[in-house]
């Protein structure tokens, strides 16, 4: 029973070495110095958060121009003064030709940070081997930077894990030397017991130094400031930097967050000991991560090979054409080349045919020997053609055909710049979305375009979802692929509520980048469609309604003339009104219209409709006090009415202004009164059970203004004008003609 357990223990034990040990290997990248490649030796850290080799920081800036001091003196070290070096010692070795050499070039002596040719300090640019950044080390260059002891201390520790026996042998013994039994951190060197007494002898300050225990690498006992070699004692928040007392005074950290250093530590120790937990606790995510990084590798490997071939076989149908392009030009070359020749050969016998021995010419004169003149006669007949020919061939020379093949020629620019633009198809660029004719009203009318110089898109995918934020998690991205044209209605929506939206595009090349969410407010109530009454009620000599209803404008002409010449007399100015076709009689609604800018006064808003018709039966006008559309109340009703809400409600409206004033009259001037500037649409929502009427800015949804208004009745949308001005409805989204796809009914997607 007890060799049982004796055995479990021992194969838990060494099931927990191994572990270790594996961990200690694994954490062996973190220990290698990015430029030689080794274990780090002395590391500094650089501002960027990486560390490098004292070594080899130094060298990169040489390689760069930079002067250096040799980082492998120390003065400090009893091997390093021939006064005080042991008899047993033998000589250090002299310095490798090339190490010297750049040693010596870079200027030894001086401290790190002067640039040859240089006369005055300057900032020391130092090019990160990690990062591949170039790091600012300011005008000391690595004089100002921290010797990262933890590290130093990792990496010894790593050492003696995966070397466990290596003896630190003493390093002044002759040979064969001694093992080391102790250290001196004064002396930054090992000794064995006999050595130590002899660099440490009695009555000296050096026997005040306190032994170690042997190590190769020898470190203060804590972190030192580099500039002022103080202690540090301060961590400043701003600089992201360990500080002495005496850079704590310095300007450099004037009105900088400065904490003392052990509360950076608790700090910094807290947040590292939960990223780590976190890290520990989410292994079977980490797993599943790589599994799925391991899988995309394979599909990368797949899918890249996949890619070549059929590169290769595009490439090669291209070749395939080329050649075959080829052959048929050079066919239709080689048939006229054979019809030229042809026609040449005949035109040189024909001309052989006139000379003197030819066949021809020997012919005739056999003719002209003939003396039976009937015989002559039928012989020269058929000669003296051929002689006319000649003659006139001979007379008016010129070659049957053409050597110049010019017209051949073949013009490859066009297919030359083809080829050099070939090249892979890039996915559309993110598009920009058109905020000016983007809006929200009873559905959401999006509209957007590519960048001028973007690969086209074949088609869009919408995206939107709804902001909550009392809810703990985002809600669910909803979407529409494979949206046609650059515009898109979004419907199904909920009132009062603010919607996210982006659009990417795709082409054969795959999706490109999502455009910039675009955050849009829907109305606060369901929105009211009506048109403008032109049946009854409004003055038709001063205004004018459009075809559709939609919109009217106020044209004052000659009676506004008149009018204005008897405001001199105190004489009154009237008001024309225009209302709605519908009365509200239940619910919340809500409608938008444009007012045009240079409008003298326009009023926007509702009345019941009871009041409006005796409005129309009686004209009022500006001065007078009965129906005053801002009062908030029937000037002309009985004391106990007074505080009943007023049967009208409306917003003025004047020369690009807003009047708030805060249920005024028109003529007041009330210094408590104050204007904002119109927007490009109004907002009204009224809720008729409530009894009250807001006003909106409908791009914003930014509230302007809200008032009680009498619900005892119908309630008809209303408009007033005074002296020229003009206003439109806005048209429903559903209506517009320019849509491409309408959206709604999405499959969630996460």
């Amino acid at each position: 029973m007890a060799e049982g357990e004796d055995l479990q223990t021992f194969t838990s034990i060494m099931d927990a070495l191994v572990r270790i040990s594996t961990s200690m290997k694994n954490m062996e990248r973190e220990l290698i110095c990015p430029v030689c490649k080794e274990m780090y030796k002395q590391p500094l850290a650089l501002p960027c958060l990486h560390n490098v080799c004292h070594v080899c920081a130094s060298e990169v800036l040489v390689q760069h121009g930079y002067l250096c001091c040799d980082p492998t003196s120390e003065p400090s070290s009893p091997a390093s003064t021939p006064a005080t070096r042991s008899p047993r010692l033998p000589r250090r070795g002299v310095p490798k030709p090339d190490r010297l050499d750049r040693l010596l070039k870079s200027g030894f002596g001086t401290y790190p940070g002067r640039k040859r040719g240089a006369v005055h300090p300057q900032t020391i640019s130092f090019p990160c081997p990690a990062c591949q950044r170039d790091v600012d080390l300011g005008e000391r260059g690595l004089g100002s930077l921290f010797r990262n002891l933890t590290l130093e201390r990792i990496v010894e520790r790593y050492r003696q894990t995966i070397n466990i026996s290596a003896a630190i042998m003493c390093q002044f013994c002759k040979p064969p030397q001694l093992e080391a039994t102790k250290g001196c951190t004064e002396c930054k060197s090992s000794f064995c017991n006999e050595c130590f007494k002899l660099y440490h002898p009695w009555g000296t300050q050096k026997a005040q130094h306190e032994p170690t225990p042997p190590t190769l690498t020898f470190r203060p006992k804590g972190l030192m400031c580099p500039e002022h070699k103080e202690e540090v004692t301060h961590y400043c928040k701003t600089c992201q930097r360990l500080v002495c007392q005496l850079c704590r005074v310095r300007r450099t950290h004037t009105s900088h967050k400065i904490t003392p250093v052990l509360s950076a530590y608790q700090a910094l120790r807290e947040k590292l000991t939960k990223s780590l937990a976190y890290i520990l606790s989410s292994q079977d995510t980490v797993q599943t991560q790589i599994a799925e990084l391991e899988e995309t590798v394979k599909h990368t490997e797949v899918n890249g090979l996949q890619a070549k071939e059929e590169v290769s076989q595009l490439i090669q149908g291209l070749c395939a054409m080329l050649e075959e392009k080829r052959a048929s030009l050079l066919q239709a070359i080689e048939e006229c080349q054979q019809e030229r020749l042809a026609s040449l050969h005949y035109q040189i016998q024909e001309h052989q045919a006139m000379l003197e021995n030819s066949g021809m010419v020997g012919y005739a004169q056999e003719v002209l020997k003939e003396t039976d003149h009937p015989c002559f006669v039928q012989a020269a007949k058929q000669l003296h053609n051929r002689i006319l020919r000649a003659t006139d061939s001979l007379q008016s020379f010129r070659p049957a055909a053409t050597a110049s093949f010019s017209h051949f020629q073949l013009d490859v620019s066009r297919e030359l710049k083809l080829l050099t633009d070939l090249a892979f198809i890039k996915a559309p660029e993110a598009p920009v979305i058109d905020t000016q004719r983007t809006y929200a009203y009873d559905q959401i009318f999006l509209c957007w375009r590519l960048p001028q110089h973007s690969p086209p898109a074949w088609h869009y995918t919408v995206e939107y979802r709804k902001t909550d934020t009392k809810a703990k998690g985002l809600k669910l991205w909803q979407r529409r692929e494979e949206v046609r044209g650059t515009s898109a209605l979004v419907e199904y929506l909920d009132t009062d509520s603010v919607y996210v939206l982006r659009v990417k595009g795709c082409n054969k090349a795959g999706f490109g980048e999502y455009s910039e969410d675009i955050y849009l407010h829907t109305p606060p109530a369901p929105v009211l469609n009506f048109f403008l009454d032109n049946r009854w009620g409004f003055n038709r000599d001063r205004l004018a309604i459009s075809k559709d209803q939609r919109a009217v404008r106020s044209v004052p002409g000659i009676p506004m003339l008149f009018a204005a010449e008897r405001l001199m007399t105190s004489c009154h100015l009237s008001i024309d009104l225009v209302i709605g076709d519908v009365a509200i009689t239940q619910g919340k609604n809500y409608w938008a219209c444009c007012v045009d800018p240079s409008s003298y006064l326009v009023k926007v808003g509702v009345g019941l409709e009871s009041k409006l018709q005796e409005w129309f039966q009686v004209p009022q006008d500006v001065v007078s006090p009965r129906y005053d559309p801002d009062s908030g109340h029937d000037s002309g009703a009985e004391d106990t009415t007074v505080d009943a809400p007023p049967p009208y409600a409306f917003l003025t409206i004047g020369m690009g202004k807003i009047l708030l004033s805060h249920g005024s009259a028109l003529t007041s001037r009330d210094p408590n009164g104050c204007t904002v500037p119109l927007p490009p649409r109004i907002g009204i929502c009224l809720d008729y059970e409530q009894g009250k009427v807001s006003f909106y800015d409908a791009v914003s949804f930014r509230g302007l203004w809200e008032c009680g208004v009498d619900c005892s009745g119908p309630v008809c949308p209303a408009f007033c004008f005074i002296g020229g001005g003009a206003l439109h409805l806005q048209e429903l989204v559903a209506n517009k003609q320019e849509r491409k796809v309408t959206i709604g009914g999405f499959a969630k997607l996460d």
